[in-house]
């Protein structure tokens, strides 16, 4: 989109300010609801990003955060964000933390205190906590632990989704959302689909598939 920031000093703050703009303008024409774009608005990504990589922080593309992972694409996040269709108060799983910017932008659609979000690499995990907690979004509670067993602990939730590819929906996630509610994950090992599944209150799921992805694979 661009490769660098209108002053010298990328770390200027009115120089994110405006990358940040720029992003928002250029993924504005992929969602429906305003609300996720004031949510991208909201969200430092250059703080969630390592800083090696903070003069491409607002570039819409994937950037590696270490670990083997990546934080994903503005669109993919805001398109995501925006088929879940997530109120205030909605209780959220994520699967796949990461550096902790797909949470923040959930905790602007629903709370921080309504996000759960649960990452396989330790040291991810850690470093998210820190950067949630220090851009104002310490309510959301991360934990260390395998992706597919969900959080039991803290269901039913409103809504599901992963932010890394899994060869089919995981069951004990699917169980642990409410009927009405709904999962949004990357499928396949090597094309990768992104589908949705609305479950229904006998269980049953009502799937719909929103084109071709491509995300690093879940682990565990």
């Amino acid at each position: 989109m661009f490769d660098r920031f209108g002053s010298d000093d990328p770390g200027d703050a009115d120089d994110y300010e405006t990358a940040r703009e720029r992003m928002v303008r250029a993924v504005a024409s992929r969602v429906d609801d305003d609300r996720v774009l004031e949510a991208l608005a909201a969200v430092p990504r250059h703080e969630f990003v390592p800083p090696d990589r903070r003069d491409s922080a607002y570039e819409d593309r994937p950037l590696p955060i270490g670990d083997g992972q990546t934080i994903s694409a503005p669109h993919m996040v805001a398109i995501m964000a925006d088929e879940l269709d997530l109120e205030p108060g909605d209780d959220v799983l994520e699967v796949g933390t990461g550096c902790g910017y797909h949470a923040a932008v959930t905790a602007e659609l629903v709370g921080p205190a309504h996000v759960y979000s649960v990452e396989y690499g330790e040291e991810l995990a850690e470093g998210a906590r820190k950067r949630l907690s220090e851009t104002g979004y310490g309510e959301v509670s991360v934990r260390t632990g395998d992706g597919r067993n969900g959080w039991p602990e803290h269901a039913p939730y409103d809504a599901a989704y992963l932010t890394c590819a899994t060869a089919e929906l995981p069951d004990p996630v699917l169980a642990q959302i409410r009927p009405g509610g709904r999962l949004l994950a990357p499928v396949g090992t090597g094309f990768q689909t992104l589908v949705e599944a609305i479950k229904r209150d006998d269980g049953c799921l009502d799937r719909q598939e929103h084109g071709g992805v491509r995300f690093v694979r879940m682990r565990g």
